[in-house]
């Protein structure tokens, strides 16, 4: 994470945990390997040590829009889910779906960034603002984890993606 600038641009230290991401097609996210956009078009099982007793909020983000050279949309949330019993994510309160990754055409790769933070209880996420797709853009983690008193991430990942012909289907049910 500190190769590719995630620590400390975007979060301050690196998690103690690797987080297991994993698509329904069998493939991982693996510290920053290259995976295409029709590859993670589905929203992937996540796997970390748990308390069962706590709750954790999990978060999604693409900080490289429109390009890591140009990052000018600031992050982009992919997705959202807080007060997660365990890893059960579907007992979460699902705050923005999961879009998967789409990188503009001739933008380079951009990094995917799962982080899980471990929540000090539960957190009435009702007020947030952050679920309709104009609040996705300029969108900021640390922001956030400050706003809920979150802390630093415990579990961490990242992949890394391009354009492939897949994007522009992403984009045209994100604007239905």
């Amino acid at each position: 994470m500190e190769k590719e600038d995630i620590v400390p641009t975007i979060i301050d230290t690196v998690p103690a945990e690797i987080l297991e991401v994993t698509f329904p097609n069998g493939l991982k996210v693996e510290l920053g390997n290259e995976l295409t956009p029709t590859q993670v078009k589905d929203e992937p099982s996540i796997k970390w040590n748990t308390d069962s007793s706590t709750l954790y909020t999990v978060v999604m983000i693409d900080p490289d829009a429109p390009s890591r050279l140009n990052q000018s949309s600031g992050q982009v949330l992919h997705w959202l889910v807080g007060n997660v019993g365990g890893n059960d994510i579907k007992s979460g309160q699902l705050i923005a779906k999961y879009i998967s990754s789409a990188p503009r055409e001739k933008t380079g790769l951009h990094r995917y960034i799962y982080l899980i933070y471990k929540q000090h209880g539960f957190i009435d996420y009702s007020e947030s603002e952050i679920s309709c797709l104009n609040q996705r853009l300029k969108w900021n983690v640390r922001n956030f984890a400050k706003k809920y008193n979150l802390g630093q991430p415990i579990a961490g990942n990242f992949y890394q993606a391009q354009y492939d012909e897949y994007v522009p289907i992403i984009h045209s049910r994100i604007r239905k």
